[in-house]
């Protein structure tokens, strides 16, 4: 099968971008670095392309200069597995600049979309009972950053 890298394009940020990342995630490391030369788009001797690897996803990001930003049409999710990890994360990549948004998304300081969501709101969500599973959407819905016991909560209402 083909190998398939998730490949982000910033501005001039790639290398701060990585080593965030890289700083959050666990089993994570850069992998290599190339440069610019002479005759190329960008500052001979500036970061081109880092190769990353968070939590075992090999990634790449490019210093392509600001034609193109990130919007909401690609994100990451994370499967969280309590509210711990759903905190830690959310705050980690709300750092120096992130902004909320709903539903579990936000947007890094780099303006990359993130959702971070607990596997409880995932298996909820796809319980075979329909009223149960719409009432946890609906909880979900006006969630800013998840919580599980509002979600489980609204799972047993009534």
């Amino acid at each position: 099968m083909p190998k398939i890298t998730p490949f982000l394009w910033f501005d001039t940020q790639a290398k701060e971008a990585a080593d965030f990342y890289v700083s959050i995630f666990p089993n994570s490391k850069i992998r290599d670095v190339s440069y610019y030369s002479e005759g190329m788009p960008a500052p001979a001797g500036s970061v081109m392309v880092v190769e990353f690897e968070l939590d075992g996803q090999v990634l790449q990001a490019l210093n392509g200069g600001p034609h193109f930003k990130f919007d909401e049409a690609v994100s990451f999710v994370i499967d969280c597995v309590d509210q711990a990890e759903v905190d830690y994360y959310w705050d980690k990549l709300l750092a120096d600049g992130g902004v909320e948004s709903q539903c579990g998304w936000l947007k890094d300081r780099y303006g990359f979309s993130w959702q971070v969501t607990p596997r409880r709101l995932m298996e909820l969500m796809a319980d075979p009972d329909k009223a149960k599973a719409g009432r946890v959407a609906a909880a979900m819905m006006q969630m800013v950053k998840i919580d599980i016991a509002k979600i489980e909560a609204a799972a047993e209402a009534a």
